[in-house]
């Protein structure tokens, strides 16, 4: 749950009543799309782009949005979020809202022109995920007879190591660059596969699980990479790239539709490393689609008078300002091992 004691905080009538109603709209179709979160035997994992949070390029969210996007997050245990801005009050905010118990541990601000000086986040609830103390932003190592550095990734992948149930995990957030709109910018296609291999060749040693000793393998730990790769079709060259160096889309988000508005593109991702050790995927996963329910098409005149201060775009872009240009995209995966654990004790 969330706080919503501050809804009766907001001063225009026609704005508190209209979060209400939203927040009533997205309770129903949450609780109907999103499994219901268990403490011990599963985990609900995301990953959203939200869109220029919070730059103000539009004009600084409203109460109402911030209300609308903690309903969200609060139904996952741990979600990857792009497109962070300079200011940490978007973070901030929302963890007031979603409760005490959560947490979140973010990257500094990406400079030059490439990075749009955004940050990468991870926010997750306390009471079912404990990060392990790994946090890191990927560098591409130089590569052995080669004087010439690599190009670094516009902005640099967030490598964070987390615990739930029986399960380690490390998670690898990214940006990747958009370049040009074409399904093959080049630049977008080698941050993919430099990413990936990289990733897959030194996997071992991106895991914030327990060592028994120095030198020994870690506990079983999942690598996992999730968020905005700018992918436009799943048979594209830059998807290739991912599955290619070992990653594999779960089944159950395969068949899903895009997670950009009109779910057209596949610009959001989520993949693991070859067979997984802890996380078991259970078969659920999708994509949330919150246009249905708040800042609807046919909802255009409500917001009439707010979109005073920024004219000139259409409100079907204008909302994008609000939520987002993507859905949030989530799967679930069991963490309960105790059956098979007990199972060795015979």
């Amino acid at each position: 749950m969330i706080y919503y004691s501050g809804i009766k905080t907001i001063n225009d009538p026609a704005e508190r009543a209209r979060t209400i109603k939203g927040i009533k709209s997205l309770r129903k179709a949450l609780n109907a799309e999103i499994p219901a979160r268990s403490m011990s035997d599963s985990l609900l994992m995301a990953t959203w782009n939200i869109r220029e949070f919070d730059s103000g390029k539009y004009g600084f969210r409203e109460e109402e949005c911030y209300y609308y996007i903690a309903e969200i997050l609060s139904r996952f245990d741990i979600i990857a979020v792009q497109e962070l801005r300079e200011g940490l009050y978007p973070l901030q905010h929302l963890k007031t809202l979603l409760g005490s118990w959560w947490d979140y541990i973010v990257t500094d601000v990406t400079l030059g022109t490439s990075g749009n000086s955004e940050r990468m986040a991870y926010l997750f609830d306390k009471r079912k995920v404990n990060c392990t103390g790994l946090a890191a932003e990927f560098v591409l190592p130089n590569q052995k007879g080669v004087d010439v550095p690599p190009v670094q990734l516009a902005r640099s992948p967030y490598i964070a190591g987390f615990h739930a149930g029986w399960a380690y995990f490390t998670l690898v957030t990214v940006h990747i660059y958009y370049g040009d709109s074409v399904k093959d910018d080049p630049r977008r296609v080698q941050e993919i596969t430099d990413l990936a291999a990289t990733l897959a060749k030194y996997a071992p040693r991106f895991s914030g699980a327990p060592q028994y000793r120095p030198g020994e393998d870690p506990v079983g730990s999942d690598l996992i990479i999730l968020g905005d790769f700018n992918i436009f079709n799943r048979k594209d060259v830059t998807m290739e790239a991912i599955t290619k160096a070992g990653f594999e889309v779960p089944e159950a988000l395969q068949a899903i539709p895009g997670s950009n508005v009109d779910k057209s593109k596949h610009y959001d991702q989520i993949a693991y490393l070859d067979k997984l050790k802890r996380l078991k995927p259970t078969g659920r996963a999708g994509v949330f689609d919150f246009y249905e329910h708040v800042y609807r098409l046919e909802d255009e005149t409500d917001y009439a008078e707010a979109r005073k201060t920024k004219p000139g775009r259409s409100f079907k872009d204008w909302r994008t300002y609000r939520m987002s240009d993507h859905l949030p995209m989530w799967i679930e995966f069991g963490i309960d091992d105790s059956d098979a654990y007990i199972d060795t004790l015979i």
